[in-house]
């Protein structure tokens, strides 16, 4: 069974992604600091927050945080996913930096925030997309977007009068632009796929 931890910025409700982790069969602690040692088998930024306040939050913790997760299988989900690249127009704060590349603002041809639902291309095999197939559906909450540096992190994305990475993968670190909790048996496959890395 993975034990997993969701990092808690104290933004916002994270129960219904709490309530999916454990229907996926994941023991589930809420955390919003650190121990000396990591015991989990796996962390998850959740997407609820702005860029800044969350960031904070992290580097509070200075560089413990990346040193805490090592090769531990993080998740990130929306705001969670684009703490991952080194810079958001959301905020004036650095982010985590383990991906290249920065998060810009939605097209103003959107409607911002776009919210909805919109289906997946698959660019590549992904680990955590195994067994989604192409063209499923995700829901979408968000006003930004990823702009790695690299298209090689991008598994997945979505159309929606501009390509939106949806999913990245990069070493031990996966982000969904949309909220996986959210998305139905897509979403839960996914989360499963999650796991079963965490147990690795």
């Amino acid at each position: 069974m993975a034990d997993v931890a969701i990092f808690d910025y104290g933004a916002g409700n994270i129960f219904s992604l709490k309530n999916s982790l454990e229907r996926a069969g994941a023991t589930v602690s809420i955390i919003d600091s650190l121990g000396e040692k990591n015991t989990h088998s796996g962390i998850i930024l959740p997407g609820v927050g702005n860029f800044d306040p969350a960031m904070k939050s992290i580097c509070k913790l200075g560089e413990q945080f990346l040193e805490y997760v090592g090769d531990t299988p993080v998740l990130g989900i929306c705001l969670g996913m684009e703490m991952f690249f080194e810079s958001s127009e959301e905020g004036s704060m650095r982010g985590l930096g383990v991906i290249k590349g920065d998060v810009i603002v939605l097209p103003p041809s959107m409607k911002i925030p776009h919210m909805g639902w919109n289906d997946l291309k698959i660019n590549r095999p992904g680990l955590i997309l195994q067994g989604v197939k192409g063209g499923s559906w995700a829901y979408f909450v968000h006003s930004y977007m990823a702009r790695p540096s690299s298209n090689g992190i991008v598994t997945a994305e979505s159309d929606y009068g501009v390509n939106v990475p949806a999913v990245v993968e990069s070493g031990n670190f996966f982000g969904t632009q949309f909220h996986p909790e959210k998305s139905g048996k897509t979403g839960q496959i996914m989360i499963r796929n999650f796991l079963q890395e965490c147990k690795r």
